[in-house]
């Protein structure tokens, strides 16, 4: 029987790097279904002048190019926050096999809250949600960032 990997301390690392440039620490990683990470990013909405350049939409992006193919079937996605509405969209259409998260987002989530974007009828695939991972860690990056900021 396989044993569960987490890649979430690759999330963690892209979050940091992202908190270091400025940005809100969000990190994504996308992981083949041989457990090789195929695409890691971290936000860069401010970097770019882009509200879209969010951590999982830019390593979607990466990921479908790598393999060619706007599907990512088979594939999971490790993120170190709830995604938002516009991003649980991304990862259907997509067709990411699972979601795996840390730090639930009840302001601005799409998972769990919010828009719940997984529950409704017009989504045409739903991944497998699994949360929680690494919450406190992905917790405290997001608190001392904004911390600092007030």
């Amino acid at each position: 029987m396989d044993r569960f990997h987490s890649y979430m301390d690759d999330a963690l690392a892209q979050a940091r790097a992202a908190g270091a440039r400025g940005e809100v620490p969000v990190g994504a990683v996308v992981v083949t279904p041989d457990g090789r990470v195929l695409a890691a990013e971290g936000n860069r909405t401010r970097e770019r002048a882009d509200p879209t350049a969010h951590a999982e939409i830019l390593a979607l992006r990466a990921a479908c190019a790598a393999v060619g193919s706007e599907r990512l079937a088979g594939h999971d996605l490790y993120v170190t926050l709830e995604p938002c509405p516009m991003c649980a969209a991304a990862l259907s259409f997509a067709r990411i096999a699972r979601l795996y998260y840390g730090a639930a987002d009840p302001k601005s989530g799409g998972v769990a809250h919010g828009a719940r974007v997984f529950a409704h009828p017009q989504c045409h695939h739903v991944p497998e949600v699994y949360d929680g991972i690494s919450a406190a860690a992905s917790e405290e990056l997001l608190r001392d960032f904004f911390a600092a900021r007030r």
